[in-house]
């Protein structure tokens, strides 16, 4: 296993975590609770010591069952969770309305309902899922702060933050990791916010490593997704940037048949581990042969070449 500092902290955590979302139990398909249960079993023995999830993921259900997986566990590994993002529920029984709410009163309830499901008395990373225009952003980070010095929170990230904002609110609380969606498809943030990072000792953490599962090379259509799975509604699953996509994948796929013993999921996040920026890649499992598929991409390189051919993809 390979293991990263959190920013500048003595927090090490294993450079493949496992994302919870799934655990939430909506937005991908059929999703089999006791499935993941035992993939979560399966990362703890293959050394995963981070677990990311959120409030929002299946409206409190992912920091639940990721806490009744973990068992005693859980008070020994690195949880991240995220708030910043509420809910209303639908009477009637629809998806609930969820909308950025990032004010210190949402933060307070937020902040006690992890700690509550996820039966911690403190959470090792608490980011803020998404950037709010309505609540200034000194107002959040001092909350924030506030949680901290209280003892409530370890380490303060920011996800889906751009630059700028990382920037401002490392200037109010001293961050420790910026987490953003980063792929061989999904590369907006080498521009400026890979350089922002090392620049401020931020570790990175890329979520949809595989593009919710096009860099498998298992999606040769963009049909067959069930209403309740996101897929059906993403955009790089249709129209021509799905065509753009498949023979972006196509490059993977040939990658990982020229070093025969390695998946074209493998190669997909060897690509991102082989970055220096990136501290941890989270990948999203639903099985515990996915979880042993992901730890497939520790322990090597890709070659310069390699590297090279498949960063020369078309974005």
């Amino acid at each position: 296993m390979e293991y990263a500092q959190i920013g500048r902290s003595d927090v090490r955590i294993s450079r493949i975590g496992f994302g919870c979302e799934q655990l939430g139990g909506t937005d991908w398909g059929d999703v089999d609770p006791r499935s993941v249960a035992r993939a979560v079993r399966r990362a703890l023995e293959l050394g995963i010591t981070f677990f990311d999830t959120a409030d929002v993921y299946g409206l409190g259900a992912s920091e639940r069952a990721l806490a009744s997986a973990l068992g005693d566990d859980r008070h020994a590994v690195v949880i991240a969770s995220k708030f910043g993002v509420n809910w209303k529920s639908d009477p009637n029984g629809g998806r609930a309305k969820t909308y950025v709410d990032c004010s210190p009163n949402r933060l307070e309830e937020a902040l006690e309902g992890s700690l509550r499901r996820l039966r911690i008395e403190r959470i090792p990373l608490y980011l803020v899922h998404w950037p709010d225009p309505r609540t200034p952003l000194d107002v959040t980070m001092n909350a924030l702060a506030k949680a901290q010095r209280a003892g409530k929170i370890g380490q303060v990230g920011v996800s889906n933050f751009p630059v700028n904002l990382v920037r401002a609110a490392n200037e109010i609380v001293r961050l420790s990791a910026v987490e953003v969606q980063y792929n061989l498809l999904d590369r907006i943030v080498e521009k400026d916010l890979v350089n922002c990072c090392q620049d401020l000792g931020l570790s990175l953490l890329a979520y949809g490593p595989l593009a919710q599962g096009l860099l498998t090379g298992k999606y040769r259509t963009n049909g067959g997704f069930k209403p309740t799975d996101r897929r059906r509604r993403l955009p790089h699953f249709q129209g021509p940037q799905w065509e753009k996509n498949l023979e972006a994948t196509e490059r993977v796929c040939e990658v990982a048949a020229r070093l025969k013993y390695k998946s074209s999921s493998q190669v997909a996040l060897r690509w991102l581990l082989d970055n220096p920026a990136v501290t941890s890649v989270i990948t999203g499992v639903k099985t515990a042969s996915q979880i042993e598929e992901n730890v497939g991409a520790l322990g090597w390189t890709l070659s310069r070449e390699q590297r090279t051919y498949l960063g020369g993809m078309a974005q």
